[in-house]
């Protein structure tokens, strides 16, 4: 009904986010996204949010007040978002990780400590120890999935440390508890880090990607990836890859498929947005993984052309223009962060 009543007054759905929905007002754009029942309305003019809110609560006041929060401060979704700064939006997820921290403590029943990263040096190795209690075992399961939110959205730096520890909450034992309880102590130290986001050109998107190389105990890769429009990373990626590789170019390669579904996602969701994106950038520090990406079989020694040919989908979307392949210095590469 919802979607119905906002397309009668005009709004358009994005065909790629079935919860973001545009329409023109007084020569501009004005922009809703919802998530359930809590909504985010913005145009330039403040007047046209006036109306809205007028008409949510003349359609849906029977059921109960439609309350409006304004100006420059939004808590939305366990997120502030902060546009106090010119431009610039800051998500301070600052109260969010303050409750974390501080319900751990309360469950858990000891004080945290202080760490100054987010997870040890053998993150990625799983070491051999007894399991946890089923008290230890939950408390390890919820705060994880807590630690996943966050990541996701206002905290990315602690995603590597989330990404690997969420595959253990089936079965976790006390190497594992070691490693949640350093990336706890780092968030109990970082409390009030916020992400700062701005964009520099709304027509360009940048993507870094990188790869361990056989890091898991079972020798797959690991790929890390960022997106980055301006300043601070809108999107991180960081996840084991699913299959073994026998070389870092290789894993570099698999590592660029791996994130070509929200490289292309993010293209065609802008432009459903009314903008042109004239640059869709994948960053490499691998240059034989850039050749092999560019040129496809073309480039693909003994060695790589067991490949299945869809490691090569990269190579037919820069050939039709939808993204290009650019080095980018091992020092510069920020996607790092995201796999190691």
């Amino acid at each position: 009904r919802f979607r119905a009543d906002l397309e009668g007054i005009g709004f358009k759905f994005n065909p790629y986010d079935s919860c973001v929905a545009n329409r023109t007002v007084r020569g501009k754009q004005h922009t809703v996204r919802f998530h359930v029942d809590d909504l985010m309305s913005s145009h330039v003019n403040p007047k046209v949010n006036d109306h809205f809110a007028v008409w949510l609560n003349k359609t849906y006041g029977t059921y109960g007040e439609v309350k409006c929060i304004r100006g420059k401060r939004h808590d939305y979704l366990g997120m502030v978002f902060d546009f106090t700064i010119p431009g610039y939006c800051t998500i301070d997820m600052s109260d969010y990780i303050i409750a974390m921290c501080d319900d751990f403590v309360a469950d858990y029943g000891k004080a945290l400590g202080r760490a100054k990263t987010p997870a040890p040096a053998d993150l990625l190795e799983r070491g051999k120890s007894e399991s946890l209690d089923k008290n230890l075992a939950d408390l390890f399961h919820k705060y994880v999935m807590k630690g996943m939110y966050a990541c996701k959205r206002g905290r990315p730096d602690i995603h590597t440390a989330v990404a690997i520890l969420c595959t253990r909450v089936k079965d976790p034992n006390m190497d594992d508890w070691r490693k949640f309880l350093q990336m706890m102590n780092y968030l109990n130290v970082t409390r009030q880090d916020k992400l700062y986001l701005s964009v520099d050109d709304i027509t360009v998107i940048k993507w870094h990607v990188d790869a361990s190389f056989a890091v898991h105990p079972d020798f797959r890769s690991h790929t890390g990836g960022t997106m980055t429009m301006g300043t601070g990373c809108t999107t991180t990626t960081s996840r084991k890859q699913k299959i073994n590789t026998t070389s870092s170019t290789e894993a570099e390669l698999v590592g660029a498929h791996d994130m070509l579904s929200p490289i292309l996602w993010t293209r065609l969701f802008i432009e459903a947005q009314g903008y042109t994106v004239n640059q869709n950038i994948l960053y490499q520090d691998n240059k034989s993984t850039i050749l092999l990406a560019e040129n496809g079989k073309r480039s693909s020694s003994q060695r790589t052309r067991h490949f299945n040919i869809r490691y090569f989908f990269i190579t037919d979307q820069i050939e039709q223009g939808k993204i290009e392949v650019n080095y980018c210095p091992t020092e510069s590469m920020t996607a790092d962060y995201m796999s190691k």
